[in-house]
């Protein structure tokens, strides 16, 4: 651990109001090296330098603090979770919260099973499937208070594999890069159609950094109709 610095990530938390202890810190360098380790063998993400993970994984992973109280104790999806940005970097900030990390990929899921084991995390399951399948009745329908996806898709097609996951009066917020404003225009149909309303956006830039953010909060005030998530690969084709 000694021949990573923490000084920029520690600085990048405190403006977040993020306090860890040296144990988490630890994970989060185990978290790294595991990431790049695993990267050479499989195609987890095209950012592997240091400081660029801390930044662009780890801190925005965790700015929805900016957007959610997520000190409470919820239970969380994140669907498409990929390398476990954003639910496992949250898991490790924040312990106490009951995440399940859903990808549609088997060896992202070995990977993140690797990660979890190593790093002795609890309370934290695994999923290798499709939104599509796990958001029918009788899976994990509505059974979330909150869900997050930093996965590239426009936002129509994300609230249609997300906010079936969502308990009424949940939460759905989608991780942005850019502003989307066109992009919102067009999804407003679908959010509503799928239980939900838009509530808000969070516009910022990633702590000491000119690295713009949105977080698109979405509220779930209705039971989302039984017909949605359409089958495989229909949201992502034909958007509401």
């Amino acid at each position: 651990m000694n021949q990573y610095s923490l000084d920029k990530f520690s600085k990048d938390l405190h403006q977040l109001d993020i306090s860890l202890t040296e144990q988490q810190y630890k994970q989060f360098i185990q978290y790294y090296e595991l990431l790049v380790e695993w990267n050479e063998k499989m195609n987890l993400t095209a950012i592997t330098e240091y400081d660029d993970v801390m930044k662009k994984h780890f801190t925005d992973s965790l700015s929805l603090v900016r957007a959610y109280d997520i000190r409470k104790s919820v239970s969380v999806i994140d669907v498409g979770t990929g390398a476990g940005f954003p639910g496992l970097v949250l898991k490790i900030a924040f312990p106490h919260l009951n995440i399940t990390l859903l990808d549609s990929l088997q060896k992202r899921i070995c990977f993140l099973d690797t990660v979890i084991e190593k790093l002795g995390i609890t309370e934290v399951q695994t999923i290798h499937g499709r939104a599509e399948e796990y958001a029918k009745p009788g899976k994990l329908r509505e059974s979330f208070d909150l869900c997050v996806s930093r996965a590239v898709a426009n936002l129509a097609t994300l609230s249609e594999y997300c906010l079936p996951f969502v308990k009424k009066n949940g939460i759905f917020i989608s991780y942005k890069s850019e502003k989307i404003s066109q992009e919102l225009a067009h999804a407003n149909k679908a959010i509503s159609v799928l239980g939900g309303r838009l509530t808000g956006q969070i516009e910022f830039n990633l702590p000491n950094s000119d690295i713009y953010r949105n977080l698109v909060i979405i509220q779930k005030e209705q039971n989302t109709p039984n017909k949605y998530p359409r089958k495989a690969g229909l949201p992502n084709k034909e958007p509401l």
